[in-house]
C-alpha cells in the first residue's frame, strides 16, 4: 500500500452548509476545492438543514472526535397539520391532525414550548444516522424495516417563539429559536411539540446557527472555498477545543515531535490532569496533559495545524 503523502493543508474550517446536500456531499466538495483527500466533518446536518458545519482538513481530522460542541443553536420552522416518516418536509405524511385555533395564539405557543425546557428523554427519528446492530437506522427505515430507537437523554436550554404565521398553502408555521444539548434532534422535537399541542407537526425548514462556540459569522460559503481562503479563515484549533495554549521553544518542539515529555513552564498555574495545546509558530503541534510538572503528550501533529491566534 502506498504511503499517504503529508497534507499540504491542515486546519479546521466552519462552513455554511447549503440546502439540499448531505454532509458527505460537503466533504466531497471541500476535497475538490482544496485538493486534499483527508477531509472529515463533525456534526451531521440533514439535506433539509443549512448552517454551521465544522470540517477538518489534513491533520485536523484527528481533532474532530475531540470537539465537545456540547451546545447547538438552531432556527426551525415547525409546520402543523401532519407528521412524516422522517419528521421533516422531505418525508411522506404518516399522520394528520386538525390544527386547533389555539395554535395560532402566541401565548399558547410559548406555553407549549416552555414545557420542553430542561432535561428529558427523546426518541430519535427513525431516519437518523444512529447505528442499530451496525447498520444506520435510516438505511433500515428506507428498506421498509420497522425501526424502534431507545429514548436518549437531551436538554433543551431555550425555545423562543419568534414568528407565527399561516403559509400560502394554509399550513400553520411556528418559527422557533432553539438552544439544545449535543445529540438533540430538532426534527424529533417538532414531532413531540405537535403532539403536545394536540396536533401533528414536522420540521419544514432548519438552520443551525451555532455549534459550540462557532457561529454563522465564522462560516464560509462552500462554493467560494479554495486553499488560500481556507488558510485565511481557518478556525483557531486551540480555542475551538477549549484548551489553554502553551508556547513551545524550538528545542521543546524537537522533543514534542518525538513524543517525549517536556518540562511544564506553567506548573504554578496548571493543575495535574489539565489539558493544553502546545503551540509553535502559530500552529498546534500537540495536545498534552500536565503530570507532576511535565507536559505528557496525548497527540502529536507532524504537520502543524494552522489557525492558532493566541
Amino acid at each position: 500500500m502506498a504511503k499517504r503523502k503529508p497534507s499540504q493543508l491542515n486546519l479546521l474550517l466552519a462552513l455554511d452548509k447549503p440546502l439540499g446536500c448531505t454532509s458527505h456531499d460537503v466533504v466531497a466538495r471541500v476535497r475538490r476545492s482544496v485538493s486534499e483527500r483527508r477531509v472529515g466533518h463533525a456534526g451531521t446536518l440533514d439535506p433539509l438543514a443549512t448552517g454551521v458545519m465544522l470540517v477538518g482538513i489534513g491533520q485536523a481530522t484527528r481533532l474532530l472526535g475531540q470537539l465537545t460542541l456540547d451546545e447547538k443553536s438552531y432556527i426551525a420552522d415547525i409546520g402543523f397539520g401532519f407528521e412524516t416518516n422522517t419528521d421533516d418536509a422531505e418525508g411522506e405524511p404518516t399522520r394528520t391532525a386538525p390544527v386547533d385555533p389555539r395554535l395560532r395564539d402566541a401565548a399558547f405557543a410559548r406555553a407549549v414550548l416552555q414545557g420542553f425546557l430542561g432535561r428529558s428523554e427523546q426518541v430519535p427519528p427513525a431516519f437518523s444516522a444512529i447505528s442499530v446492530d451496525g447498520v444506520r437506522a435510516y438505511k433500515r427505515a428506507r428498506s421498509g424495516d420497522e425501526v424502534e430507537l431507545p429514548a436518549r437523554p437531551i436538554e433543551v436550554r431555550s425555545a423562543d417563539l419568534i414568528a407565527l404565521r399561516d403559509e400560502e398553502d394554509g399550513q400553520l408555521t411556528w418559527t422557533v429559536v432553539f438552544t439544545v444539548s449535543k445529540g438533540t434532534y430538532i426534527r424529533a422535537l417538532a414531532r413531540d411539540i405537535g403532539r403536545a399541542a394536540g396536533s401533528a407537526a414536522h420540521v419544514s425548514a432548519l438552520r443551525r446557527t451555532a455549534s459550540g462556540g462557532v457561529g454563522l459569522g465564522s462560516c464560509l460559503p462552500v462554493d467560494v472555498l479554495d486553499a488560500e481562503l481556507a488558510r485565511e479563515r481557518a478556525l483557531d484549533p486551540v480555542s475551538v477545543l477549549g484548551l489553554e495554549p502553551v508556547a513551545l521553544s524550538d528545542s521543546m518542539l524537537e522533543d514534542v515531535l518525538l513524543g517525549r515529555r517536556v518540562a511544564c513552564s506553567n506548573a504554578s498555574r496548571l493543575e495535574d490532569g489539565s489539558r493544553v495545546g502546545l503551540v509553535h509558530d502559530r500552529q498546534l503541534r500537540a495536545l498534552a496533559r500536565v503530570e507532576a510538572g511535565w507536559f505528557v503528550m496525548e497527540q502529536v501533529f507532524p504537520q502543524g495545524i494552522e489557525g492558532v491566534r493566541s
